[in-house]
């Protein structure tokens, strides 16, 4: 599965388009390396999410064939690491 399909599933970022700006944007690496849209996604893959408020790292457990229900979404993934950044004044 695409990595901005599998964001957009997982419900790690709402919306897939938000996803592909992101890898523009370089915030999203896979397995430390900078990620594009269009990356596979695999299990056991190690995504890090750089977003504006915190800094997600988790690793993929299960690839759906196709759209999930949002309460099984978190199935998805195990949350390694998340770091909140603080707010500058």
């Amino acid at each position: 599965m695409r990595l901005d399909k599998f964001l957009k599933v997982s419900r790690l970022i709402k919306r897939r388009t938000e996803a592909k700006k992101a890898c523009l944007a370089k915030c999203i690496r896979i397995n430390n390396r900078i990620a594009k849209a269009g990356d596979e996604v695999k299990i056991a893959d190690e995504i890090e999410i750089n977003l504006a408020t915190k800094i997600i790292q988790v690793k993929v457990l299960e690839v759906p064939l196709k759209n999930i229900q949002a309460k099984q979404a978190v199935s998805l993934y195990e949350v390694l690491k998340e770091i909140k950044k603080e707010e500058e004044d």
